[in-house]
């Protein structure tokens, strides 16, 4: 059913718990809405670049760019506004728009007339602007215009409706502070309602330059292709750092030849992906590849698994089977965990290395084999030799040629060409269709120090992909089980607008009230709860928001509350009902 009201002033709790999604970082710099980076900005410099951009590239150019601009800055805000959507309708939902165009001090917005019906994308709404700042300031440079100069803003309103409602919304703006209105006001509507929609359409297309240059570098990329470009990495081999760059530049160069190569690194930094594009990097990519952990084979069993072993050889030994040695004739073996070889198998890998011939378990025929031994290990083997836990001659055999790959914690420029890659990978795996990480969500992967390396990062963004709805972002609760204690303290919005900096201070007094014995933790969290159902009317998402919970973690709360209240009290019903509140 079409949903149609006149809309007054947005309600104040629903304002404050748009603030409530506002933190200031006094640490870093930074400033955050819910897990989006934004920047507070001097009015008089943004209306300066924008008398710029229309100076130099005349005014219907500087036009589609400003337009583009506020259209991505209202598809970032439709995502907030799909989180809300959830615990409410969707014309209150919808009103978040207004709400964060006005929070962010870009227009007073308030809507005169919304009639929306997601299910059948009907769509129209008519909205006031008061105070615009592109209005004013572009009167300011160039006097009374003859139409509406609100690009930013109206691109805004576009791209938040579109990608609110799913189709695209266009918005003309009927009156303009700019044209010497004393009000902007605004009317939007599907695309095909409008009879020039095609001509305002065309300010959200790229401009000409920007295709040519696109078409230039297409015309690169095929010409490099043509030409074979050996810079260009394998698929799975993803970085840009100067220490990855370094490792794989020695790869490179190992390739074209049959020497073999000690990897080196911890635990999960891609030893076995650097294996296996050395293996298809070379002349032996046609044959096979076969990779061992000689630290998950138990040790009597080494000798066979690697060699092979004759019928009979031992009890149990009832048929003959070759080794990995021999599956790996004419191609690569990769040998991880190679520290952990018993020594009786490190006297007979160093006969194959020297002969390039094996002897099976328990067989006194020799065979050849033509097969590249590639090891790695994340222990220090120059240490087992001094241990006497390894022996110096097949170290110094592998060592001939060793490359270390370094972990992911100095490689922080590769950290997002990564993640990049793993959410493709797993969103095709699993079915999703995702817009990529929310700014915060970014903040926490260059921040975080992976002590599991790509490994860690490609699990913890695989479980990213699996939690987040599709067709929003990974946010930081998607990525990690708990908050890091390590990241630096943000405070927000105190009902009036403010900053709560201060309130660590203001809460010296609820701390004596605990350590005195005034107070008891649960009376606090009891407080806290009900406060918060009560500042957001009822609504236990928006009351969980506040107070950095998820919904289900406060409605477990209130019922223990609940619970506690009733066997404390036998002349009638807790206070506080979550079932009512949850439903309010």
């Amino acid at each position: 059913m079409t949903k149609l009201r006149s809309v007054g002033r947005t309600s104040s709790s629903s304002s404050e718990d748009l603030r409530a999604r506002v933190h200031f970082c006094a640490e870093t710099g930074q400033i955050w809405l819910h897990e989006h980076r934004m920047l507070l900005v001097h009015a008089e410099a943004q209306a300066a670049l924008r008398k710029e951009l229309i100076d130099t590239l005349g005014m219907d150019r500087a036009r589609g760019l400003l337009t583009r601009m506020g259209y991505a800055s209202g598809v970032r805000d439709a995502e907030l506004a799909r989180t809300r959507a959830e615990d409410s309708s969707d014309l209150d939902a919808f009103m978040t728009g207004p709400q964060l165009h006005t929070l962010e001090g870009i227009v007073r917005a308030t809507p005169v007339k919304v009639e929306l019906n997601r299910h059948t994308g009907q769509f129209y709404a008519e909205i006031l602007w008061e105070h615009s700042w592109e209005g004013q300031w572009h009167r300011h440079h160039y006097g009374i215009h003859s139409e509406p100069v609100c690009w930013t803003q109206i691109g805004y309103a576009c791209g938040y409706t579109s990608a609110f409602m799913g189709r695209t919304i266009l918005y003309k703006e009927v009156e303009c502070t700019g044209m010497g209105h004393n009000n902007c006001r605004i009317i939007g509507k599907p695309a095909e309602e409008w009879d020039d929609a095609a001509l305002q359409m065309r300010y959200f297309n790229s401009e000409s330059i920007a295709d040519q240059l696109i078409d230039l570098q297409t015309q690169v990329v095929q010409l490099r292709s043509s030409i074979g470009d050996r810079d260009q990495l394998p698929e799975d081999v993803t970085g840009a750092s100067p220490g990855f760059r370094a490792a794989y530049a020695l790869l490179k160069q190992a390739a074209g030849s049959h020497i073999s190569v000690l990897l080196r690194g911890e635990t999960g930094v891609g030893k076995e992906v650097f294996a296996r594009s050395l293996h298809e990097m070379s002349s032996r990519s046609g044959k096979s590849f076969v990779a061992v952990n000689c630290a998950a084979i138990p040790h009597e069993l080494v000798e066979s698994e690697l060699f092979g072993v004759e019928k009979g050889a031992f009890t149990g030994a009832l048929v003959s089977r070759p080794g990995r040695f021999e599956r790996a004739d004419g191609g690569t073996l990769f040998l991880d965990e190679i520290g952990d070889l018993p020594a009786s198998a490190q006297a007979k890998l160093l006969r194959v290395l020297q002969e390039g011939e094996i002897e099976r378990l328990g067989d006194q025929k020799t065979r050849k084999i033509n097969v590249r031994l590639v090891a790695a290990t994340n222990a220090n083997l120059q240490q087992l030799v001094k241990e006497g836990r390894f022996r110096s001659d097949l170290y110094y055999r592998l060592n001939a040629y060793q490359i270390v790959i370094p972990p992911l914690r100095e490689r922080k420029q590769d950290i997002p060409l990564l993640s990049k890659h793993f959410l493709a990978k797993h969103s095709a795996i699993h079915g999703k269709k995702l817009r990529g990480f929310t700014d915060k969500a970014k903040r926490a992967l260059l921040g975080y120090p992976w002590p599991g390396n790509i490994r860690e990062l490609q699990n913890a963004v695989e479980r990213g992909v699996i939690l987040a709805p599709s067709g929003t972002r990974i946010e930081v609760g998607h990525l990690f089980m708990s908050c890091n204690d390590d990241q630096p303290h943000e405070f927000g919005l105190d009902p009036t607008g403010g900053l709560d900096i201060n309130c660590w201070e203001t809460g010296k007094d609820l701390r004596e009230a605990v350590f005195n014995g005034s107070l008891t933790l649960d009376q606090v969290e009891a407080m806290l709860l009900e406060t918060a159902v009560d500042k957001a009317r009822g609504n236990l998402s928006s009351a969980a928001r506040m107070l950095g919970l998820t919904r289900p973690q406060i409605a477990y709360r209130l019922k223990r509350l609940h619970e506690g209240k009733e066997g404390a009290d036998d002349f009638g019903p807790a206070s506080l009902d979550p079932t009512q509140a949850g439903a309010a």
